[in-house]
């Protein structure tokens, strides 16, 4: 490597380094600043752990009970971690990027561990970056969209440093799910990141970016709520402590449908020059992209579907300037649905599928779609967001699977799912025919079929 030689551990056939600096720690001088490269060091790495993870608050109530990210401590957060298959050469790559809303989440996560690509000659590499408040605010004079400048960074090292693990520097797939799906999709906009790039897998991504007014509302409620300017100098000079309390005292009882803004993507002219669901039209390499059936199924709590009856479902709809004919679409797909599982699946296609489609129908270059349809029995999430990580990695036996998917999950469809990962990492293609006009759809289930796009009619209601 460029900055010095790492001691990490072979685990049978596969070679594993953990925690290797991409940047330097962004912090003191460099709090809120673009990262910079990690600088050399002396001797050999010891690369046997994670490194720490960046700033944040844990998931709260059922989430939290659901969803559970390592904490661990240390201002060195901007680090890469590699599976490699012993002795491998020009090996194809993948680089992972997690979710969490931009503001949770860690490549150290069970549920992240790249022995299963490794195992099937795939160089896996996953990265963390900043979150947050630290990561995501949109102050005055500081960059837009630091996280995404920390992926940026990340994706650079892997270009440069992954011939030494045995990966071919021109194979990259980038991959990632929720805000790292969304992340994926920003790489692709900018023309120094995606001259990288040989491929994309997008889970369930949002693919948008706002506005720098809309971008910011969220810093300001945090300057507002600690009665600071909303300035780097001003952000810096206040702990990562008391901005996340700020953040969560001001996002407490919010929801998709409503409540406190959340951290989002800026169009920026330095970082991110256009929304992706616009840029990514033209990107000339093959993209995997796809939703799960019940993404709202993580978001909103069977009490809270519940709770949410035809007047309620109403209001929100008007609220979010939702078509009639949506609503006809959802009652005809899901007709025995409730009125809050109908504003789900509304709610689900509006922020993710639709964008998805209609992403996929405009693209020349090869794009293959997916529907993941098994549904979980934990808590009634069905085929909730998030789902599908565990059967992409074939990692159905891991405690961060079981959480969420439950003891019967089924393995076949695991391996299945997996295989379709590695050979479109391998080969671009992930072995079913691309969107088209057919709009041509993996159903990925226990008795998984490639058919024409599921509920079709509630897409084209949402256009």
């Amino acid at each position: 490597m460029s900055t010095g030689t790492i001691a990490g551990a072979r685990l049978g056939e596969i070679d594993r380094y953990l925690g290797i600096p991409y940047a330097q720690p962004p912090f003191g001088e460099l709090r809120f600043t673009a990262p910079q490269p990690a600088a050399p060091w002396d001797g050999a790495l010891d690369a046997a752990a994670f490194g720490p993870t960046a700033p944040q608050s844990p998931y709260g109530g059922a989430l939290g009970e659901l969803i559970k990210v390592p904490a661990i401590a240390g201002t060195n957060i901007l680090t890469v971690n590699v599976w490699a298959p012993a002795d491998a050469a020009n090996a194809p790559v993948v680089l992972w990027l997690h979710g969490g809303a931009l503001e949770r989440g860690a490549a150290a996560q069970s549920g992240y561990d790249g022995s299963t690509f490794a195992r099937d000659g795939i160089v896996f590499v996953s990265a963390n970056y900043r979150l947050g408040a630290e990561g995501f605010s949109l102050v005055d004079g500081a960059p837009a969209n630091l996280g995404l400048l920390d992926a940026q960074l990340a994706l650079e090292w892997v270009s440069r440093e992954v011939a030494a693990f045995g990966g071919d520097p021109r194979r990259i797939t980038i991959m990632g799910e929720s805000a790292g799906g969304a992340l994926v999709a920003a790489l692709l906009t900018h023309p120094a990141s995606r001259a990288l790039v040989a491929g994309a897998i997008i889970q369930s991504g949002p693919l948008d970016a706002v506005e720098p007014a809309k971008a910011r509302r969220v810093s300001d409620a945090i300057a507002k709520k600690l009665g600071i300017a909303a300035t780097r100098a001003a952000f810096a000079d206040t702990s990562p402590e008391e901005l996340l309390r700020a953040r969560s005292e001001i996002a407490a009882g919010g929801s998709p449908l409503g409540g406190a803004p959340g951290y989002t993507l800026a169009v920026d002219p330095q970082s991110l020059p256009s929304s992706p669901a616009q840029a990514l039209i033209d990107v000339d390499i093959p993209v995997l992209i796809g939703t799960n059936t019940d993404e709202y199924r993580l978001w909103l709590t069977p009490d809270a579907v519940a709770g949410i009856g035809r007047a309620k479902a109403f209001l929100a709809r008007l609220a979010m300037r939702v078509p009639g004919r949506a609503a006809r679409a959802a009652r005809d797909a899901f007709p025995e649905a409730s009125p809050g599982e109908q504003l789900g699946q509304i709610v689900t296609d509006r922020l993710l599928r639709a964008p998805a489609t209609r992403l996929a129908q405009a693209r020349t270059a090869p794009t293959f779609v997916y529907e993941f349809a098994w549904e979980s029995p934990v808590r009634d999430l069905r085929a909730a967001h998030a789902i599908d990580i565990a059967f992409a990695f074939d990692l159905l036996e891991d405690a961060d699977a079981l959480r969420l998917n439950g003891t019967a999950a089924p393995a076949e469809l695991g391996r299945e799912m997996h295989a379709a990962w590695v050979a479109f990492i391998r080969s671009g293609d992930p072995g079913w025919p691309a969107f088209g006009q057919a709009r041509t759809t993996r159903v990925l289930a226990e008795r998984s079929e490639t058919v024409p796009q599921r509920r079709a009619a509630l897409i084209d209601a949402l256009r």
